[in-house]
């Protein structure tokens, strides 16, 4: 099986250029806001508030290393902390105005930058690409 061998070590060299690009574009468009940053703050965004502890879960991440991003965020105004009204013990994490702001333009900055990079594929390989990405990380989802 040397083709798959090729294959497969070709796709994780590509897929580690991809995440380093990722993290260097995360810079570029936010100088404050790193591509963990920028991950959890989306992750509130979505889910409307959560804890920490279901952050650090999620993401499979230590608890301090999403404390320290939390702490970072709140430094630069972009979340907040906000008493759950069913259970005063915990608090709920919400991106603040001023976040919400700086996520919407970092994320329509990155949906350009999609559109710019794959401008030129067809429909047929745009529906390709995103189906075995879809494919590749439910595969991911099942070891979990």
């Amino acid at each position: 099986m040397p083709h798959r061998d090729t294959s497969i070590e070709t796709i994780q060299q590509e897929m580690t250029a991809f995440a380093r690009r990722a993290r260097a574009s995360a810079a570029r468009m936010h100088p404050e806001l790193s591509l963990v940053s920028y991950t959890l703050l989306a992750h509130l965004d979505d889910q409307h508030g959560c804890r920490a502890t279901d952050l650090a879960a999620h993401y499979l991440l230590d608890k301090s290393t999403v404390s320290r991003q939390i702490a970072a965020l709140e430094k630069l105004g972009f979340v907040e902390r906000r008493v759950d009204p069913d259970d005063q013990r915990v608090q709920v994490l919400h991106p603040t105005k001023k976040g919400a702001e700086v996520l919407a333009n970092v994320t329509a900055s990155r949906r350009q930058a999609f559109h710019e990079r794959l401008a030129d594929w067809d429909g047929g390989d745009l529906d390709r690409f995103a189906m075995y990405l879809q494919r590749y990380n439910a595969a991911q989802d099942r070891l979990d």
